[in-house]
Parts: structure tokens; sequence; C-alpha cells
């Protein structure tokens, strides 16, 4: 234990400096993370980590086991291995293992600066701690509101292991209405911010059922119901049209309203009863860490891609891997990136590099339209690209410091002057820290996008309609003598500019919405594909720009999850409750909703439906497209699931019924009328 201690402190001394470095650096690139607390870890302990999803402590439930156990397997049998992780706090708390190489723990660490500022400066992320607006410039103070998440989740897995210990309480009732909430977890409104339920029991209303179960409750003798109670009595505690119907919209906080509404079924009396203590506030629980943890789910792509574009600029522009370093390093990135499926890593970074990209190249085709003799029309045959990205290439001195640090001119507003006095003094390491003689002025200009090697088309690859657009926008009538004078007023900082204010507002939806065009598909090549009714296997739908978009899209919304709302909680006036899904092309899976059902049965205590669209195959419609090399065409038609407590029932409805469930505004159905061939 002693050597395995000795062993721990040796690799935190070793990593004390790269974590300053690393802070400083990104301070220098206009990040303005939450200070980040990092700890040592071994193998095991990482594990765990990533079971709890970044905390080391959590409600006592089964799950966590067995988010433990997949974890520990998938780096054993699959090859997987563990980096980093680093949770969304204030200050945020980063685990770096022990096993891992200081290449490794150096991407690591730059990797979660970028994560620290993202959960900083994101308003999705400030929905939970109410933080009004988030920082949108390089002020060197830090946020300074965020989650108290350490503390939070503490608390909560002490009060559940105090109900779980409770002698009056059944251990496995505990955890079994912890698995009823966590079946819905996903099924709460993440666009508005957390605010805790609080119900007034004596102003809340009852429908005529609610009333019906009080009297029962009383104990009353029939007669005094008779004469007292009677059936028109009853009737008139409904409203006009005798049916009491709430909420007046649909409710996306399917979770929230069930903790306001909901009781439990209590099976020997064969009716609902009031939620116990515990039960309520376990509720409220699991729902407050559903909206705590949703704006990681939101912003899956927007987060991670915007770590790895910033780990990539220190890590290889800023040259803090070190040269005996940067192979390991390579093979990091390649297995970050090149994993197999839907990868947020790789999607998310090269959208980022597109907004830079598309910034920086505005910024300069607004400049060259205003030279004499350029315009939209002629700017293609006019402009020599390759000459303006040469006058676009920072200074000699600029992309190798430490070999001009003597010919610099302190004066520039590219240098840190007295950085510079201690560099030349020696008091600075400015071979291996080269960006700490630079302002954020020169930190832009050396990694300005346009003249790297990857990107040196991009300029020439603006369409006329986007020149055509830019030039109808262009309020300035000032004019350029030559393209030499346009581009010395460039901005270079345009493209991070604008990357800070998409990271403060957008999520993934959003941000695939607006940067996911025709260019950035057409270049990174990518493709929709869907399961062929035909031949029952998946294959390439389409290429098409909107196609691709649409089943992004479709798997970002929502968390990739069904999108069920509250539709009525005193269905056909009987106190039932009616879910609906909200119908994007994509049907339920018949098995797991009528699960879902029998659980949420447990937290309203009555009847429980669910209305949604389906999809009909006609079996000679099939067997025709077969031989056509098409796809059939289904037929979609309503129906209603229906969970007693004891059976499930399923019949069709009207399509009037549920037209109104079926996407409108977005088309989610990526099929294109004709399949490729």
């Amino acid at each position: 234990m002693i050597d395995e201690r000795i062993e721990a402190q040796r690799i935190a001394d070793n990593l004390q400096e790269p974590v300053e470095k690393a802070g400083e650096l990104a301070e220098k690139l206009g990040l303005t993370p939450y200070p980040v607390n990092y700890w040592i870890v071994d193998y095991d302990e990482m594990n765990e980590l990533i079971a709890y999803g970044g905390f080391q402590e959590r409600y006592p439930h089964w799950r966590w086991g067995m988010q433990y156990d997949r974890q520990r397997k998938q780096s054993q049998f699959l090859g997987g291995k563990a980096f980093e992780i680093v949770n969304n706090d204030n200050p945020a708390h980063a685990f770096l293992q022990e096993s891992n190489t200081l290449a490794d723990q150096k991407a690591v660490i730059t990797h979660v600066e970028a994560h620290a500022d993202f959960f900083a400066n994101n308003e999705w992320f400030g929905l939970f701690t109410g933080r009004d607006e988030a920082p949108d410039n390089r002020s060197d103070a830090r946020p300074e509101s965020g989650p108290d998440a350490t503390a939070m989740l503490a608390r909560h897995a002490e009060t559940i292991e105090e109900y779980m210990t409770d002698p009056e309480i059944d251990r496995g009732e505990v955890e079994k209405w912890i698995d009823h909430v966590l079946c819905l977890e996903d099924t709460i409104d993440q666009h508005r911010p957390y605010a805790p339920v609080v119900t007034d029991e004596r102003t809340e209303d009852l429908d005529t059922a609610d009333v019906a179960d009080h009297l029962d409750d009383l104990d009353l003798t029939e007669e005094v119901r008779q004469q007292v109670f009677d059936e028109e009595w009853l009737d008139t505690q409904s409203d006009d049209d005798g049916s009491v119907s709430f909420p007046d919209t649909p409710e996306r906080d399917v979770v929230g309203f069930l903790r306001k509404h909901g009781k439990q079924h209590d099976e020997g009396a064969g009716k609902a009863i009031e939620m116990t203590d515990w039960q309520k506030e376990v509720l409220e629980i699991v729902r407050r860490e559903s909206y705590y943890f949703a704006p990681q789910k939101m912003t899956k792509v927007l987060n991670e891609g915007w770590a790895s574009y910033w780990e990539s600029v220190m890590m290889v522009g800023e040259g803090f891997a070190a040269d005996d370093e940067f192979v390991t390093y390579a093979d990091h990135m390649s297995k970050v990136l090149g994993s197999g499926g839907l990868n947020p890593y790789k999607l998310g970074l090269e959208l980022w590099q597109y907004v830079e990209n598309t910034a920086n190249r505005r910024e300069v085709v607004e400049r060259l339209l205003k030279v004499d003799g350029i315009t939209w029309r002629n700017f293609r045959d006019t402009v020599d690209f390759g000459a303006v990205r040469s006058v676009l290439e920072p200074p000699a001195w600029l992309e190798d410091v430490p070999g001009h640090l003597d010919e610099i001119d302190p004066d520039d507003p590219r240098i840190d002057a007295k950085a510079l006095e201690r560099a030349r003094s020696g008091a600075i390491d400015v071979e291996t820290y080269p960006w700490t003689v630079l302002t954020y002025d020169g930190l832009v200009q050396r990694h300005y996008s346009l003249v790297q090697a990857q990107n040196r088309g991009f300029l020439g690859r603006i369409g006329l309609e986007e020149l055509e657009r830019i030039s109808r926008y262009l309020f300035d009538d000032s004019r350029y003598g030559s393209v030499e004078a346009a581009l010395a007023d460039v901005e270079y900082a345009r493209g991070w500019d604008r990357m800070r204010e998409v990271r403060q507002s957008h999520n993934d939806v959003t941000f695939l919405e607006a940067f996911l065009t025709e260019e950035f598909v057409d270049a990174n090549d990518y493709f929709a594909y869907e399961h062929s009714q035909k031949s029952g296997e998946f294959r390439v739908s389409s290429t098409d720009h909107e196609d691709v978009k649409k089943k992004l899209l479709l798997q970002f919304t929502n968390f990739g999850k069904p999108t069920i709302v509250v539709a009525d909680g005193n269905y056909d006036n009987a106190g039932e409750l009616l879910l609906a899904h909200r119908y994007n092309g994509v049907v339920l899976d018949d098995k797991r909703a009528t699960e879902v059902l029998k659980r949420v049965f447990e937290l309203w205590g009555r009847p429980v439906n669910l209305l949604t669209i389906d999809k009909e195959y006609d079996e000679s419609d099939v067997e025709v497209a077969r031989r056509r090399d098409r796809e059939p065409d289904p037929t979609e038609v309503g129906r209603r699931l229906r969970y007693d407590g004891a059976h499930v029932t399923v019949e069709d409805v009207p399509w009037e019924d549920v037209e109104h469930l079926a996407a409108t505004d977005i088309d989610y159905d990526t099929k294109p009328d004709e399949w490729l061939r």
C-alpha cells in the first residue's frame, strides 16, 4: 500500500507542471473554464467513476454495478481504454488513470480544460444552475456561478441510503420504486430550467373519480352517502360537459407531472392511494438528477467536438505533446476519432472546424468584395487564392518564436512585453512554451485556419450563391485600392469569436440544424442509411445533405428517444392517464412501450393509456416492391395501448385522433422517394 501511494505521488508530481501550463494556455486561447481539480486513480477506481457518471458517490442501486461490469468487460474484451472523465461542477473534477502514458495524460488535461470551459459558458448547462447569462467574451474572470453537483449527489445518496436502511421501509420496495422512475428519467422538459415540484393539497383540483375515492376513505354509511353525496352531486363536481381535463396543453415533463399528480397502486385495496413521503422524495431526487445530466446528453457532439478542437490546438499547434510523445498522442487521437458508428468526437470536431473556416472565409471575402474591380460575379475569376493565402500567412517570427526571440518587437500587440522580457532573461522556457510570450491576438494569427494545409482549398470553394448573399448585405461602402490593402484589415479572430458565440447558445440539435450544410456533407462524405423492408438489411438511402441532416436530427432530438407527453390526466373522465407519442416517422417498439406503461401505472395508480402512430405493410405490396427493387409504402394508422394493472390491450383509433401527433415542422423520415440503386 505504501509503494502504491509513493507511485501515485510520483505520477501526480510529474503532472503538476502540465496541469498548470494547460490552464495558462487555455486562458491565453480565450477559454474561461471552471477551475479543475485533478485526481489520480487506478484502473478499478476509473471504472467505478465511469459507472457513477463521473462522481465518487451515488445513491445505492443495481444499475451502477451493471454499468461497472459493462465498462470493465469493454476494456478487457473489446480493447476499450479509459482516458478521462470530468464532471460538470464548480470546481470541476477530472480523474486521470495512473496507468496511462504522459502523452495520454497531457491529452486528457487539455481536453478537460476545454470541457470545463464549455460547462461554464454554455447556456443549456446554465438552465440547471439558474445562471442567467453565460460570459461571451475573453474576460480574465472565470464564471462564478455553477452547480454544486458533488454535494447534491452526495445528499441524494445519503437520503436514499437512509430510506433503504429504515426498518419500517422495505429495501426492495425502494429499489423497485427507483426502477419505475428511472424508466422515465429522460421524459422531462429539458428545454426549461429545473424547478422542484410544489404541490398544495388544499388547492389541487380533484376530478370526479378522486372525490369518490376520498368518500370511500371517509368510511361513511351508505345512507349518508346517498343523502348527501348522491350521483347528482358528484356530477356537479365536473365542469359543464361532465369532464375535467388537465393539463391545458401537453406536458413534456412527464416525471414532474407524476410527482405532482401521481399516486401509488394499492394492490390489496385495488385502488390508487397517496404516495408515501419517501416515494415522493425519491421521485424528485431522480427527476432532479435527470435535469442535471440533461445538458450533457443534449450537447454530446458540441461538447466533445469543442474539447477535441482545443486539445488539438494545444497538443499539436502549440507543441504541448513533446517530440518523443507525439507518436503516442497520434495513436491516442486515432483511437478517439476512429471509433466506428456515430462518433461525437469526430463529427463535433469536423463541425467546429467548419464553423471556424466559414467565419474566417466570410471575413476575407467581405474584405475582397470591397476591392475596386472585384464583384461577386467575377470573384472566382479575378481573385488569386494562392496569393491571398500567402498574404494571410503569419510572419516567420510568429511561427517560430524561439528562433526569432531577439528580433521580436515588444510593442507589437501580438506580444506580451513582460513575458518577452522574462523569456529573453531565461526565466521562461520559450522553447517548450513559446505561447507564453504571445497575446490572444498573436495566438489567433498563429493558428489562423485558412492557411493551414488541410484547409488551403476552402477559400476557393465558395459558391456564387454565397458570394451574392454576402455582397447583398455589405452595407459599408468604403473601398480598397488593392487586395493587399483589404487583407491588411482582416480580423484574424473572426473564426474563434464565432465559435465562442455558438458554444454559448447551441445544443446538438440546433448545432446540426445550423451548420450541417451541403458543403459540409459533400466534403466529409456523410450519408444516410435506413433499414430496408425489402432486403431486411440496412443500406445507404441517400447522400443528400437534407436527408443526412434529418437522420442526425432524429438521433439527437430528445436524446434520441421517443418524445412522450402527458395529453390528459383524466382521460375519459375516469382518472386514467393518457400519454401521447409525438411521432416522427419512427414507430415505437411495442414490447418496450408495454413495459414502460407498466412502470407508469405504478406511479399513477390507475390505468395508463398511450396514443401513437404505427405503420402497417401489406404483404402483397412488400412482394411487389421486392420484385421491382423498391421499398414498399406503409400505411400509417392510429393505435392506443392501455394497461390496467393486469392486462395490456391495443386498439385501433380513428386517424383524426392521432393526426396531430405526426411531425409537421420537421420531417424526420429520411427515406427518399426513390432509394439509391
